[in-house]
């Protein structure tokens, strides 16, 4: 019973307290300063992320292979800035993704698509948004297993994306030929002309699909 009446006074003395501030408007003032402080980073936040799409697209448009590695770097530095600021926000850790693939660190950058796709951060994208991240990420697996001569883990990783984004999104008509692309590989025949044909019927311009079909 001592223990509970000791309880009971402490308690009782918080909730004094607590009344006391909130006469004083002190937590009203706390939570104010709060959210100001809150907006501010997330416009510094935002800064840093248009900045660094901006030297990314710079990157893009270079042809000399030191130039876009320097803007690239710079582009990813910006992201990182941007996701200390705001870490629940997809958006820089998609740019970042996309300024280390710039520079050729596919395992990186998937990483960073790992996060963005985290259940933390994924409430931040449209569903379009989500499919072409899960998109972007099955394209970088597909390079890894390219580069390592096989790696079927990433093909079936790939696949797994891939299937995802043509749900989020049906209408890419890239989706479904790297999807194509990725049965083929895994001697899915039937899936992957499947997908050929469904990439040509969103657009017919895709030659690498009809010429796949051809071959089959």
């Amino acid at each position: 019973m001592m223990i509970f009446d000791i309880i009971l006074q402490a308690v009782v003395i918080l909730v004094s307290v607590f009344m006391f501030l909130w006469m004083q408007n002190i937590p009203q003032d706390l939570f104010q300063k709060f959210c100001e402080r809150r907006a501010r980073s997330g416009i510094q936040a935002k800064r840093h992320f248009v900045l660094g799409a901006q030297l990314l697209d710079k990157a893009r448009s270079e042809k000399d292979s030191s130039s876009i590695s320097s803007l690239a770097n710079s582009a990813a530095e910006e992201a990182d800035k941007a996701i200390a600021l705001d870490p629940r926000d997809a958006a820089p850790h998609i740019l970042k993704a996309l300024a280390l693939d710039l520079q050729g660190f596919r395992s990186s950058a998937i990483d960073a698509l790992d996060v963005a796709l985290s259940s933390m951060t994924k409430k931040s994208l449209s569903t379009e948004e989500r499919g072409d991240a899960l998109l972007k990420r099955a394209e970088l697996r597909v390079g890894l297993s390219q580069a390592s001569g096989g790696g079927g883990g990433n093909i079936d990783s790939a696949i797994s994306d891939l299937v995802e984004s043509v749900k989020l999104n049906s209408k890419n008509a890239k989706a479904h030929l790297i999807l194509g692309q990725c049965y083929e590989k895994k001697d899915l025949v039937d899936k992957a002309r499947n997908a050929y044909e469904e990439a040509l019927r969103i657009d017919p311009r895709v030659k690498e699909a009809s010429a796949r079909l051809n071959s089959m």
